[in-house]
């Protein structure tokens, strides 16, 4: 009988390191995500004629976008954090007590605000976005802990300050939305309703989430493609470039076009350079490419043709729904959410192997579908580009299509996603369900590092 572990492996050298949240509380945030994701699919299949049509503001489009920058990119992004910011950042979670409780918030929260929000439903957006606001407030605690206590004077893998800054947008992300949504089409501040749209949605996909992927994606990318490292740095110049870039760029799309063309140019700066970094990796890599990788480098191309669409929409060279409509496809769909969704299973895969009981235990790319996440990360880059170029030229078949081989890539990835879980032992699912108990009788499930 194999002895059950109290924790997951650790580094075990002179330096503290902090373990990743168990296993069962991550497999939860993702199969949560998973169903945002899918329900956001199935939405966007729905969504697809007005699309084409340029009314990316009718009721289904905004249905879609709602189920996954709610359902699926929260609990997702959560998830990953909880599995990879305690090993980076050098220190434990304090109470996954905490997030078991946060998790049900999250995903009632945005399945009420999502169709609140589509269909103008008071009723339904207000206790969601209280739940919703309740689950990111207990995250936001948690992750927040992380970064104040990573230990200073020891090199750290991802930036304190780059996380740190995306935690702080989620939050500025969450109470946009309820701006925007509490005041209706009326002008606030002097700035109309439209714009605040946009300036929410910046926020959101550029303060938290681009961020979040520079600041941890510089170390994780390489790791998991056996790529060289980034280069070592004293400061996290991109993901400060990235910050103030955004807050022009904010600033301007509220009043000033010229200061948006400089924010928008210091923004697409930091990017680019990461986008080089995954270049570098997709040349150098010493495995076959992966999920994580394919959307990455599709992430990267989604991005330089958002930022030519951006631009060409500043000059006014691009105007109405169509093109408005490719852009945030673009950014939200193909970058943000499709980057997330490609690493899900394969951290997930790495959890049930770091949680493996001691003994014999199988390589680790024997729980990770390796040949059908390559075809779900084809089936992902073809219907994202399918879709936008539909949507851009009008096009209801091509919007039909790229949206039908979306949903496709979205099963693929549960799937992908299932086989890491159901690949484990029975003992790594025994051991899984009475840690997901004993995790909510225990205030804390660690011991903080250096304790």
């Amino acid at each position: 009988m194999h002895r059950t572990p109290e924790k997951p492996l650790q580094l075990t050298d002179a330096r503290a390191v902090g373990g990743s949240v168990s296993l069962p509380l991550f497999a939860a945030y993702v199969a949560v995500s998973l169903a945002g994701l899918l329900a956001a699919a199935v939405a966007l299949v729905v969504a697809a004629p007005d699309l084409a049509a340029g009314v990316p503001d009718a009721s289904a489009p905004v249905l879609a976008v709602h189920l996954l920058a709610l359902g699926f990119l929260p609990p997702a992004v959560a998830g990953a954090a909880f599995h990879l910011l305690p090993v980076m950042l050098r220190n434990d979670l304090r109470s996954e007590r905490r997030l078991a409780v946060a998790l049900p918030l999250l995903a009632v929260g945005a399945w009420l605000v999502a169709p609140g929000v589509a269909f103008t439903v008071p009723g339904l957006l207000w206790p969601g976005a209280t739940l919703l606001s309740g689950g990111l407030a207990l995250v936001l605690v948690e992750l927040g802990g992380v970064v104040l206590r990573a230990p200073r004077g020891r090199m750290l893998v991802a930036s304190r300050s780059g996380v740190a800054l995306s935690l702080f947008h989620a939050a500025c992300a969450l109470v946009l939305g309820s701006v925007v949504f509490a005041h209706g089409d009326a002008t606030v501040l002097g700035v109309v309703h439209d714009r605040w749209v946009l300036i929410h949605l910046h926020v959101a996909v550029l303060g938290w989430l681009a961020l979040l992927i520079v600041a941890v994606g510089r170390t994780l990318g390489p790791m998991l493609a056996l790529a060289p490292s980034a280069p070592a740095r004293r400061l996290p110049i991109d993901e400060l470039t990235l910050t103030l870039g955004l807050w022009l760029l904010a600033a301007g799309i509220a009043a000033s076009r010229v200061v948006a063309y400089v924010g928008a140019a210091l923004v697409v700066l930091a990017l680019g350079r990461f986008g080089a970094l995954v270049a570098r990796t997709a040349l150098k890599r010493r495995i076959e490419p992966e999920g994580p990788l394919l959307h990455l480098v599709a992430g990267a191309a989604f991005l330089v043709q958002a930022a030519a669409l951006g631009f060409a929409l500043l000059a006014g060279a691009a105007s109405g729904g169509r093109a408005l409509g490719a852009y945030v496809l673009l950014l939200l769909l193909g970058w943000a959410a499709g980057v997330t969704a490609g690493h899900l299973p394969k951290l997930l895969s790495l959890s049930a192997w770091v949680w493996w009981p001691p003994g014999p235990r199988p390589k680790q790319g024997a729980l990770y579908a390796r040949r059908l996440a390559q075809v779900e990360g084809v089936l992902f880059a073809a219907g994202i580009e399918t879709l936008a170029a539909g949507t851009f030229a009008g096009s209801a078949a091509a919007t039909r299509a790229g949206a039908a081989l979306f949903a496709a890539s979205a099963v693929a990835t549960a799937i992908v996603a299932a086989r890491a879980w159901i690949g484990a032992s029975p003992d790594v699912r025994r051991i899984a369900w009475h840690d997901l108990l004993d995790a909510w009788r225990r205030r804390t499930t660690r011991t903080p590092s250096g304790a």
